[in-house]
């Protein structure tokens, strides 16, 4: 996979929320994926509805479905792994608690211009 799905699976998560989403290139950090993306929602049902969205958009652009998925049955922290790049959708209060933004300081932000372009229904 390329880093044009991150890119869609950002923008599409960052259609559903109001919350920042983070694209983090930890492939130098961590040996088994290249790329987090974190975002959240202020309730579980928008956890599930961003994490379907993602889904949505990035098998609809060619990139499969997620190889696995973990926590969509209490929507507090939803893990979508592509392999090459994991979708994390937090409730807000465990984003907070969990801080990947800080835990994985040291990897380089993908910024926002190179993936807000793209999100859903916006071509580039």
């Amino acid at each position: 996979m390329s880093l044009d799905y991150v890119l869609v699976a950002a923008g599409a998560a960052s259609s559903k929320t109001v919350d920042p989403t983070v694209v983090l290139d930890v492939g130098d950090l961590l040996g088994i994926t290249d790329h987090f993306v974190i975002t959240s929602g202020s309730n579980a049902r928008q956890v599930r509805t961003i994490a379907e969205e993602v889904e949505l958009h990035v098998k609809a652009r060619g990139g499969g479905s997620p190889r696995h998925i973990e926590g969509l049955d209490d929507a507090r922290w939803v893990l979508l792994d592509y392999g090459e790049f994991v979708v994390h959708v937090f409730l807000e209060e465990a984003r907070r608690y969990y801080d990947l933004e800080r835990l994985w300081a040291d990897a380089p932000r993908v910024e926002q211009p190179h993936w807000a372009a793209r999100r859903v229904g916006v071509e580039s």
